[in-house]
């Protein structure tokens, strides 16, 4: 009996175990997946858990990290086993095993339990380590630092050819693994063999070279030869040799705008590590026996002004064995950039979708313009057949002129041009390597014949991030409003965040994207970008603590303002709060110290900050023609603005010192915003009225929104805010780019949601609606983007987005993290179901899986499906006039699985609800 029993219920635990479906995916090491060569000692791990039920909670966790996968197969973390840890923690797990070693390839699994039961392991993921040691590098760094007769590097317009190397080798015996390390200045392109390796484009991602230099590994086991091997990098000017040196040509006064960096000819460093089944090894570096050639056919390449294409110069096998190379130069050994050699963690450019035209037409004899059908960041891939020496040339711009040709004077000094010289002969197929444009439509010229839409495709890039979140309304202009902040946002990631696509600019400027980046954080994967951004800051900023507006430094932009280095703290506050990523903070805490303190000795005067340099930048001006406005009763008091900023980012400093143990710092910062916040309502607050300085929306709207109002006061204030809103413009947006950072959000905090609806939702100026109206697929730089001076209306700028997408997915959505929690641990999700919108369907792909938040109002019920990931948990609320005329599934939510009432806020009925997928109905 004693037998049966136990055979019956070891049965029973065998069934409980089949039916447990809580499974492992999306292991990522540095929040990437499977990376290779990367450089960060203590690495952390982060994984998602799946299943269907409801509650699924991780109560512990099991990390195996082995030197083979055949170690891992047998359950051996010889690296590191950490044991079974009681831990809810899936995000941000610190390696905590034997020190990392250069080149070392680390597999790792994971298993959990859970409140459903223990998971399988789950499938093996890997990482592997990069040249941790300077002295790692046996490699030199070559080039050839001189130009020729073709070139003209020192034109205001700058032209320099590429740069084509080449190294052949020799292997003769079984290889068992191989591994190349490279960084090409400004930009490469990489062969083996005559193969392209690799995916990436404009690569590597922009720097300060003099103080850091990015590289990429790569492993090409498979695309070595057994016998004669060779290797071709192609070197492209990029961020490296200027753009523009304009010394020459423009006022000194000017040099910090006009005149870009320049860090020299093209330059490259290359290790290829080969292992051979035998144990030993190989190493081919770049050294002076490579061989160059800048006679090939790219002829100029320009990020500014486009590239140009002989292909009557093209070099056939140049980049495979046995090719003739006796007329090649031998490269030059150079000194290097000075910048320190790292691995690349953030991601490359790649062509990430192809779009294809959707008109052409003559616009006079032989120039026809054809449209993209929008605006895109990117080059065009063209088919062309014709005569030897033919050149075809495009033009690329982002409108139209009335007559149908470019409207370029908002490109400014950019020449956007590529050409093309044809071979003769065949069908030929070319798109540019070098360079990129932001355009709608291109002017073609030259072409043999007459251009069909099928021989061109659009190549849209930008950094290989997930995208991680959809959105979609009842509202068609909603719609088309975030579509065009996607294109925007996506066009605009560079390796570091621009302003623009298309002129002569193009520059990281740190004002942009302080909000922003929260906004595209829903849409993008954007975290290592932005933690890539924070060290360019990091290494722009001077000695005496002050940083730049624009980093990397490629402008010397140092102004001193709060404003736009204010981006540096809030950011990296961002990627603490979505991300779980406390790591910026900690890595860039004393630099971020170091500039408050600046500005604090040099511009603070009893608590107040007496230096502004932008104001709310770009507010809607009162005439059509113009850029700024000029009506005072407009403008916000720069000194307000900046004082304003000096407290908020004071509190956040408060959390970080808070979070890193440094309780003296806390002390400090804690007293230091009390005495701000006393004389910022001592000098702008007029408690009779009551109002802040002139009644701007944005000067009351800052205050309230960072905490600074008394609150006897908030109430009078955010009325200010409604009435000028109301009456003074009608309904429509009057900040710039500060006030336009709190707008949206500022609005629905305090009972307003169906004002910032009419705001999103307004179609005539100023608003993201009378863009729409007037043709925009992206967004504008200035409200009045179609009538303002060309001198600064780029189609595609994203700073006046503001809070706008933030607003769409934590409000109309409602998907936020719960107050005081971090990586959507803990999710709040409250929607705000104003009037005139029926319907918002929206995903977001959380640090801990999918949120999902699709609402529906049918008659008088309010029908909401949600989904929580597993290993989280969500406050759950409910528009609703009580808890009981609630149902889920189909039963009342008092008996529904996994729900807690909380009890009613104003018109939500407040649940504690675990993970799992839910259909609520509330009826009115």
């Amino acid at each position: 009996m004693k037998t049966k029993m136990t055979f019956i219920l070891c049965l029973f635990l065998m069934l409980i175990s089949c039916n447990n479906k809580t499974g492992i995916s999306s292991l990522k090491c540095e929040m990437l997946t499977n990376p290779l060569g990367i450089d960060c000692l203590a690495p952390r791990l982060s994984w998602v858990i799946t299943g269907e039920e409801r509650g699924i909670k991780q109560q512990g966790y099991h990390i195996l990290v082995a030197s083979s996968l055949e170690l891992l197969d047998k359950e051996q973390g010889d690296l590191w086993d950490s044991g079974d840890v009681v831990s809810d923690q899936s995000i941000q797990i610190v390696y905590a095993g034997k020190t990392l070693s250069s080149r070392q390839t680390c597999y790792w699994k994971v298993k959990v339990s859970t409140t459903k039961g223990e998971s399988s392991w789950s499938e093996p993921a890997y990482w592997s380590m990069g040249l941790l040691d300077e002295k790692d590098w046996q490699a030199q760094w070559i080039g050839l630092d001189r130009a020729f007769e073709w070139d003209n590097p020192d034109a205001q317009y700058t032209r320099l050819s590429a740069r084509y190397f080449r190294k052949e080798f020799m292997t003769e015996k079984q290889m068992k693994k191989a591994t190349l390390y490279l960084s090409g200045l400004g930009l490469y392109k990489l062969y083996l063999n005559g193969d392209v390796i690799g995916d990436q484009e404009l690569s590597p991602t922009p720097t300060d070279y003099s103080k850091s230099i990015k590289y990429n590994t790569f492993d090409v086991t498979g695309q070595l030869l057994n016998g004669e091997n060779a290797i071709g990098v192609v070197l492209g000017n990029g961020r490296f040799f200027s753009m523009r040196r304009r010394d020459n040509y423009y006022p000194p006064g000017h040099h910090w705008l006009y005149n870009v960096r320049n860090f020299g000819f093209p330059k490259m460093i290359l290790q290829l590590e080969i292992e051979y089944t035998d144990g030993e090894k190989q190493v081919i570096v770049s050294d002076n026996t490579w061989n160059v050639t800048a006679d090939g056919p790219i002829r100029s390449n320009n990020e500014f002004d486009g590239e140009e294409y002989d292909a009557t110069k093209e070099m056939a096998g140049w980049n495979q064995p046995r090719f003739n190379d006796s007329i090649w130069l031998q490269a030059d050994l150079t000194e290097s950039p000075g910048g320190k050699l790292e691995a690349q963690i953030n991601p490359n450019i790649r062509i990430m979708e192809t779009i294809k035209p959707i008109g052409i037409k003559e616009q006079a004899s032989g120039k026809y313009i054809m449209d993209m059908g929008q605006n895109m960041v990117g080059w065009l891939q063209m088919r062309v057949k014709g005569q030897k020496g033919d050149c075809v040339t495009l033009r690329f711009s982002e409108t139209l002129n009335p007559d149908g040709s470019l409207y370029m004077a908002n490109i400014r000094e950019a020449q956007v041009t590529d050409k093309y010289i044809l071979k003769g002969g065949n069908e030929e197929t070319w798109q540019p390597m070098f360079t990129y444009h932001g355009f709608r439509y291109v002017e073609i010229t030259g072409y043999p014949g007459i251009p069909r839409l099928e021989s061109f495709e659009g190549k849209v890039l930008y950094d290989e991030m997930e995208t991680v979140g959809t959105f979609e309304t009842s509202d068609s202009t909603i719609n088309q409003i975030y579509k065009n902040a996607y294109w925007g946002i996506r066009g605009n990631y560079r390796g570091m965040p621009t302003d623009c696509p298309q002129r002569d600019e193009r520059m990281g400027w740190l004002g942009d994207r302080a909000t922003g980046s929260l906004g595209e954080s829903f849409i993008f994967n954007n975290n290592n970008l932005y933690a890539k951004w924070l060290d360019d800051i990091e290494q722009a900023q001077l000695e005496n603590g002050s940083i730049p507006d624009v980093a990397p430094n490629y402008w010397d932009a140092y102004n001193n303002n709060m404003t736009w280095p204010a981006a540096y703290i809030i950011i990296a506050n961002m990627l603490y709060e979505q991300y779980g990523n406390a790591e910026p903070i900690a890595k860039h805490y004393a630099s971020m110290k170091k500039w408050l303190d600046y500005m604090k000795e040099n511009f603070m005067v009893d608590y107040l900050i007496t230096r502004d340099t932008y104001g709310d930048w770009c507010l809607p001006p009162e005439r059509p023609e113009i850029i700024f406005s000029e009506d005072p009763a407009r403008k916000t008091d720069g000194l307000l603005i900046g004082t304003a900023f000096y407290y908020h980012l004071s509190n956040l400093m408060n959390g970080f010192a808070t979070l890193l143990d440094k309780p003296e710092d806390a002390i400090y910062f804690s007293e230091l915003s009390k005495n701000i916040r006393q004389a910022f309502n001592d000098k702008y607050l007029n408690k009779e009225v009551p109002q802040y300085s002139n009644n701007t929306v944005t000067a009351n709207l800052m205050p309230l929104c960072y905490g600074m109002v008394p609150a006897e006061y908030e109430k009078e204030i955010f009325k200010q805010i409604g009435s000028k809103t109301e009456n003074d413009f009608n309904g429509h947006v009057s900040t710039g780019l500060i006030g336009i950072q709190w707008l949206m959000r500022g609005l629905s905090e305090h009972g307003r949601a169906d004002l910032a609806f009419r705001i999103a939702t307004n179609r005539d100026y100023p608003s993201w609606g009378y863009m729409v109206e007037n043709g925009a697929t992206t967004i504008w730089e200035l409200w009045n983007g179609n009538t303002a001076d060309p001198a600064m209306n780029s189609g595609n700028h994203v700073m006046l987005l503001g809070d706008l997408v933030t607003w769409f997915y934590e409000y109309l959505a409602g998907i936020r993290n719960k107050q005081g929690c971090i990586g959507f641990s803990q999710i709040e999700l409250k929607p705000y179901p104003v009037d005139g919108l029926n319907e918002v369907k929206a995903s977001f792909l959380s640090p801990y899986g999918l949120i999902q938040s699709t609402w529906l109002k049918h008659g008088n019920d309010f029908q909401w499906d949600i989904t929580i990931p597993c290993n989280t948990t969500a406050r759950v609320c409910i528009p609703a006039t009580t808890g009981d005329a609630i149902t889920e599934n189909n039963r009342n939510i008092s008996e529904a699985e996994g729900i807690e009432f909380v009890g009613m806020e104003g018109e939500y009925a407040v649940f504690n609800v675990m993970s799992g997928s839910y259909h609520f109905v509330s009826s009115k």
